[in-house]
């Protein structure tokens, strides 16, 4: 199950993009690998950025290898060494980018977190990932992390990127001070390819975040699938939507146009249709990655039936992190002009596994079929850890699964060893995603095997919030679930009984409410508070979150046996 057993799988383009990413010595550093652009193309336009206010910013590849390499010294001062982590909690903006390839460079392992998230899942994530140092704003760190600092022993230095004028202390620095302070000379550190680079968090429905290790070697398979899925070359302008705290925000939104050689277009400004849109126009953007929840949104504020979009240099658009509708590709058909193309990966998968490329034919509303050097089934568990592999040249439904050998494929959940390896059988990564296969080849989504809630692309996990909830002194239990949303796919609900003393009411339904939100952040927290007597258990006193979400949907049970199943299962 090593990420570089792909190192013996006969796949050119895997080779090649291995062969552009190494060292004459064989080394990897993906930090470092972006700086031959500036070499080859020192002049060229590699980040691009829309500020707030509409003016717009460019920073060169030359100037892009000097700014990260003087980050990756400023960034060894504060203590940063191979291996450890370098939290990285920013909005959208050019400091993202830039401190992502300057940690790498350094030798550290980059990890980016939400701003969306609240104090508690940010304590709660640094605690899992272990010893570093965080780099964040001053408006952040005041909002949500000083108020946590004593739960953070891991940090051993906070930077703050636009740190106000005047002395720091206890702890916590000024990044410019410091990129002054620093050595001028080459700072890139030597790495194997199955060096740690990556610590992504993702949720499930119980336990602590998962934090996912990706090596230097991932680098290979964004490249790749840059090419084939999103077209990318060294004239595009690619435009990338995702929050930087989600893992295509750093994997598609850094690290793939960069190492291809494009310009990366940034916008800064919050989310709102008519800014997107003409972000598209006055950027020039030819390739768009984004999110159905995104393009619905802007589907409702510019409907068919008006003028189709001014969006000329548009050629490839594709969705990500959730099912994409037909009614949106016919959209984008008539208003964009393109076939908007669905792909599906996770964040173990590191990189996209399945898509509607460019130049494949795969039906609209499908995630599509597997990109070159991947192998994927649909399986079926069976008792005893084992799985049943459906035929590969039939039409069928079960669950997704891949076989282990793909270059960014993920090398650990971080302390998780027993974790980690029951995400395997056979030789196979077993997903958690149920699909359908049809006669075609084209693979569709049918949903999660577990309870995981997929909203506007984030995976939630319910046992996080329902911890939130339950130290409320109101709430005895409490269950998590996701509710289908027209615009986000699923909207977080929850469903909470209640202590003696306290009696349902909406002003203890918008009181729990808030705070969840103070505490998750409007990411994670619930929209909706609902009243239960009690929630059902199975044996072993687990809650049934299916049971919950049938009966907050209105739906019935009604096959006793596939309940009694269920049970067993959970339990």
């Amino acid at each position: 199950m090593e990420s570089n057993e792909f190192t013996r799988a006969n796949v050119p383009a895997w080779r090649s993009a291995r062969d552009w990413l190494a060292e004459p010595h064989g080394t990897v550093n993906l930090g470092a690998a972006i700086d031959r652009h500036a070499a080859l193309r020192p002049d060229q336009v590699a980040i691009k950025v829309r500020g707030a206010d509409g003016t717009v910013s460019k920073l060169s590849y030359r100037a892009l290898c000097a700014e990260t390499t003087r980050i990756a010294h400023a960034l060894r001062v504060v203590g940063l060494r191979p291996g450890l982590k370098a939290y990285i909690l920013l909005e959208r903006s050019v400091e993202f980018p830039k401190l992502v390839l300057g940690a790498l460079k350094a030798g550290g392992v980059a990890a980016p977190l939400f701003a969306a998230f609240g104090p508690d899942p940010i304590a709660t994530r640094i605690g899992v990932g272990g010893e570093g140092v965080l780099v964040t704003t001053h408006a952040l760190y005041r909002r949500k992390i000083a108020p946590i600092r004593a739960r953070l022993p891991q940090l051993r230095a906070i930077v703050l990127v636009d740190a106000p004028e005047g002395a720091w202390s206890d702890g916590v620095f000024d990044l410019n001070l410091l990129i002054a302070e620093s050595g001028e000379g080459p700072c890139s550190v030597d790495t194997d390819e199955s060096a740690p680079a990556l610590l992504h968090f993702t949720s499930g429905t119980t336990g602590t975040p998962k934090a996912v290790v990706h090596s230097h070697a991932i680098g290979v398979s964004l490249v790749a699938t840059g090419r084939e899925v999103l077209d990318l070359g060294g004239l595009d302008r690619f435009w990338c939507t995702a929050d930087p705290g989600w893992v295509t925000g750093t994997a598609y939104g850094v690290l793939a146009p960069l190492l291809i050689g494009a310009t990366l277009v940034i916008d800064t400004a919050p989310f709102d249709p008519q800014r997107w849109l003409d972000t598209l126009a006055c950027m020039r953007v030819s390739v768009w990655y984004t999110t159905p929840t995104a393009l619905r949104m802007i589907m409702r504020a510019r409907p068919l039936g008006q003028p189709p979009l001014e969006a000329t240099s548009l050629r490839v658009v594709a969705s990500v992190g959730e099912p994409l509708n037909a009614e949106v590709v016919e959209w984008g058909r008539t208003m964009l002009g393109q076939r908007i193309r669905d792909t599906w990966w996770q964040t173990e998968t590191g990189a996209i596994m399945i898509a509607n490329t460019p130049a494949g034919a795969s039906a609209d509303g499908s995630m599509g079929r597997p990109v070159i050097g991947v192998r994927a089934h649909l399986v079926r568990r069976l008792p005893l850890g084992l799985i049943h592999v459906l035929d590969d040249h039939e039409a069928a439904e079960g669950e997704l699964a891949f076989d282990a050998a793909w270059p960014a494929m993920f090398g650990a959940y971080l302390d998780q060893p027993a974790r980690y390896r029951s995400q395997f059988s056979n030789g196979l990564y077993l997903t958690g995603d149920l699909a359908r296969r049809d006669a075609r080849g084209d693979y569709w989504y049918v949903g999660r095997v577990d309870d995981a809630i997929q909203s506007s692309g984030h995976l939630i996990g319910a046992y996080e919030v329902e911890r939130v909830l339950m130290a409320h002194p109101a709430v005895a239990e409490a269950a998590a679930i996701g509710v289908p949303d027209d615009t986000c796919g699923e909207a977080v609900h929850a469903v909470v009984s209640l202590n003696a003393g306290y009696a349902a009411s909406d002003a203890l339904a918008t009181e729990l409410r808030g705070h969840a939100r103070a505490r998750l952040g409007a990411v994670m927290a619930p929209r909706h508070i609902e009243f239960s007597a009690e929630l059902p258990h199975t044996r072993s006193g687990k809650i049934m979150r299916r049971q919950v979400r049938a009966q907050a949907l209105g739906e019935s049970i009604v096959d006793l046996s596939m309940l009694e199943e269920a049970s067993l299962h959970e339990a």
